[in-house]
């Protein structure tokens, strides 16, 4: 029996790597999603409600979570931001055609630059690129999750003279949603 979500991501997608996103770095964040999505009673194939600049509805599919994964990720809090990075890292791939170019540096105010999917990365340094910031909540309702993204957009003020647009994406695991929100 199919899905009636037209848009679907496979957290498994990233232990292939992304792009400029090691397999490694992709595993992490993929096993993180699921601990975090499992911890908060979800199974593969939940539906993240995704509000803000995006109204849609994301199914998500992830692996087993392992008794060997819980162990790995004890730290609900590094889960949480991890699993949100790899998240944030597919549905926006989805929802903009806007894929990891480069994580960038502390101090910045974001986490990852995004360009274009069909662009080769040595093509002029920040032309078509945007700013991605990243936060991920374990349990909270929509107000927590409004005034994280609400930090989040401030943070992203330390970049702003560059003119580069910016997203944060907020992801909360308990209902499971997100909120994505573009700074210009």
């Amino acid at each position: 029996m199919g899905s009636n979500y037209s848009r679907k991501i496979n957290l498994g997608d990233l232990c292939e790597g992304i792009r400029n996103l090691t397999a490694a770095r992709g595993a992490g964040f993929c096993e993180a999603a699921a601990v975090s999505l499992d911890r908060q009673g979800h199974t593969s194939g939940v539906v993240i409600s995704v509000t803000g600049d995006f109204s849609e509805e994301i199914e998500v599919s992830y692996p087993v979570v392992t008794d060997k994964m819980l162990k790995s990720w004890t730290d609900d809090r590094e889960a949480a931001d991890d699993g949100a990075s790899g998240i944030a890292i597919l549905m926006m791939r989805d929802l903009t055609n806007l894929t990891v170019v480069e994580r960038s540096v502390t101090g910045t105010g974001f986490d990852y630059w995004l360009g274009p999917e069909d662009k080769e990365d040595d093509e002029l340094i920040f032309q078509d690129k945007v700013r991605l910031e990243v936060s991920g909540i374990n349990r909270g309702s929509m107000a927590d999750v409004r005034r994280r993204v609400e930090q989040k957009l401030t943070q992203t003020g330390q970049s702003d003279d560059w003119g580069l647009d910016a997203y944060v994406v907020v992801v909360e695991f308990g209902k499971p949603c997100s909120q994505v929100m573009m700074k210009k």
